[in-house]
């Protein structure tokens, strides 16, 4: 088990940035733009008029922040930089294409990356979203970075499928089986299938065994034996779905698909020495988060045209209603963030400390609003 264990928490530091949705061949050229987009020119007609009043409703931190205090911040008045996001991690983005960031006094550009846990704790990006599941072991184990605010649920991210056909119903009937996490052991996928089956009840160390498939072999590995399951992306899964090839598991005894699933993440040191840039770039990404959450067929329709989403807008709009972006508050994202804690030492993914409230107040710093 230790081996295992040395070995996931060397990866999960090393693996590269994934987006929870498709995304097109243009992405770079179209998410690296630094211009500001209305948005009434990012939509169509009809969700023009819900896109302006989203913009209108912002209150300028501009306007009521502390100048004087905030031209003495070293990032005042510099270009900062967002991790280009994908899909379920795009209201980075969205912040931008919205003009929020601009509402807040603030000059940004997207950064291309292969990392985010990188990107943000070597303070290449000041402000990213992320996978927890991804992220949190870093961050325990010296990387620079701490979570300001909840993104989005797993559901509509990621789910567990089987084979249609197969007689598993549950996560019991998965007992003693072999399970894919297509990304690898120590990865995101990794930690988020263990905590899953730890949640049903399951110890993934001992019930099961967890390797190593690839995405686009998941199927042919179902149907050869190899595997009896796999985490996959929802987008990639949802058409296997309505081909009748895969089907969900779901549970309803302990099941942490409702759970919180990304957050958003920036730089300790750069919060400490820039407290009010940091508190304006977060509100500006709360603020798009919410914007997400509260009006999913205009945000569907702006994400697949600046290349975030693919081409299917009922799976899009689908998904995106299903992770709900911006409903979870700090209030509620402070809970979750103990109980991830908690479940991640117990579950030996989080090794440098068992001390849990220690963990979660390194971690976790909510600054600013999306009001």
């Amino acid at each position: 088990m230790k081996k295992v264990l040395s070995i996931a928490l060397c990866a999960v530091v090393a693996f590269s940035v994934v987006g929870c949705g498709a995304k097109s061949s243009s992405d770079s050229a179209k998410t690296s733009s630094k211009t500001e987009v209305s948005a009434s020119q990012a939509a169509s007609k009809s969700s023009a008029a819900s896109t302006a009043s989203a913009k209108s409703s912002v209150a300028s931190a501009v306007n009521t922040a502390d100048e004087e205090a905030w031209k003495k911040e070293p990032a005042y008045g510099k270009t900062l930089k967002f991790l280009t996001g994908d899909g379920c991690t795009s209201a980075v983005n969205v912040a931008q294409e919205l003009g929020y960031y601009k509402e807040q006094g603030l000059t940004v550009e997207g950064f291309k990356g292969d990392s985010d846990v990188e990107a943000i704790g070597t303070n290449q990006v000041q402000i990213a979203i992320g996978h927890i599941a991804k992220s949190m072991v870093p961050a325990t184990n010296g990387v620079n970075l701490c979570f300001v605010g909840g993104a989005h649920l797993l559901t509509g991210c990621k789910a567990m499928y089987v084979l249609d056909e197969s007689n598993y119903k549950s996560y019991d009937d998965l007992k003693g089986k072999s399970i894919s996490a297509p990304s690898g052991i120590g990865t995101a996928d990794y930690n988020i299938s263990a905590r899953l089956f730890i949640e049903a009840g399951i110890d993934p160390l001992k019930d099961l065994k967890i390797v190593q498939v690839e995405k686009d072999a998941c199927v042919a590995a179902m149907k050869s034996g190899e595997i009896a399951a796999a985490l996959l992306p929802e987008s990639y899964g949802y058409p296997l779905v309505k081909q009748g090839l895969l089907r969900k598991v779901e549970s309803a005894d302990g099941n942490s698909r409702n759970e919180l699933c990304c957050i958003v993440m920036m730089n300790k040191d750069f919060i400490k020495e820039n407290p009010i840039t940091s508190a304006k770039m977060a509100s500006a990404v709360k603020k798009a988060l919410k914007w997400m959450g509260d009006n999913p067929e205009d945000c569907t329709k702006l994400l697949m045209k600046i290349g975030l989403n693919g081409s299917d807008y009922d799976m899009n709009l689908e998904l995106n209603k299903l992770m709900q972006f911006g409903k979870q508050t700090d209030d509620y994202t402070t809970e979750q963030m103990k109980s991830i804690v908690d479940g991640y030492i117990n579950a030996k993914l989080i090794t440098a400390t068992t001390d849990a409230d220690a963990v979660y107040k390194s971690i976790w710093n909510p600054i600013g609003s999306a009001e």
